[in-house]
């Protein structure tokens, strides 16, 4: 029974060492030398193999740096609070009305003195524009009669026409005196007077300028500082009506 399953391995060996030695003898008979052929036997001469070139070792692979992480999203920016417009100062009372702008001069249609509080008004419809400080005639209290009585007259008047060149600086004549004053001073057989202005400051000074300010110092005129009768002069108009009150 052993002989019977070694058999088949026995076959197979012979059979395999037969095939191997089938190239070897084919590979003797064309080994022999050919005496016609010299130059076969000489190619027919084993070469020594050359020896192979040692293998170089592998590069070490470099490391891979590991990717940069994405930078977080920024976050929305906050909306900057937007603060709320300043609201423009309100004109001066008067100017509103009177349609003034930068620039502009307001539109004066009436003047008031008052006598008592020794102040003239620049108005337009009811409203002040500007107001000035003054002084009267040296006799202030009371109204105008005739002419040497110092006083300022009071009533209704207009503003006449305006003089650059007086013996002050600027004057605007008022228009005393009215028709009711001539015949109160006829009836007294007096001179009703006149030239009755609003102006600034003697051109010559017999005083100090103290003196102009303190006291009332006319012959019955309405006086305000220069730079008050620039303005005066500006902002009116001739045959304004001015209300000299007591």
């Amino acid at each position: 029974m052993f002989t019977a399953r070694i058999r088949p391995v026995i076959l197979t060996c012979l059979l395999w060492l037969a095939v191997a030695a089938t190239p070897a003898a084919l590979a003797g008979e064309s080994a022999v030398p050919d005496e016609n052929h010299p130059s076969a036997a000489g190619a027919a001469e084993p070469q020594t193999p050359a020896p192979a070139a040692p293998q170089l070792p592998a590069a070490p692979q470099m490391p891979v740096a590991p990717p940069v992480p994405a930078a977080p999203p920024m976050a929305a920016a906050a909306p900057v609070p937007v603060a709320a417009p300043v609201p423009a100062a309100p004109p001066p009372a008067g100017e509103a009305a009177a349609g003034t702008a930068l620039g502009e001069l307001p539109v004066v249609d009436r003047v008031v003195v008052r006598k008592a509080a020794r102040r003239m008004l620049l108005m337009h419809g009811g409203n002040v524009v500007r107001e000035y400080p003054i002084r009267l005639g040296l006799n202030p209290v009371g109204q105008k009669q005739r002419s040497g009585d110092f006083r300022t007259p009071e009533g209704s008047y207009r503003l006449e026409r305006r003089n650059p060149r007086s013996e002050f600086f600027l004057s605007i004549k008022v228009s005393y005196p009215g028709e009711q004053d001539i015949r109160y001073a006829r009836a007294h057989h007096w001179d009703s007077g006149g030239s009755i202005m609003i102006h600034g400051l003697p051109n010559v000074l017999k005083h100090d300028a103290d003196y102009y300010r303190r006291i009332d110092w006319t012959d019955g005129c309405i006086a305000v500082s220069n730079a008050d009768m620039v303005e005066v002069w500006m902002l009116t108009a001739d045959d304004t009506p001015i209300d000299i009150l007591p």
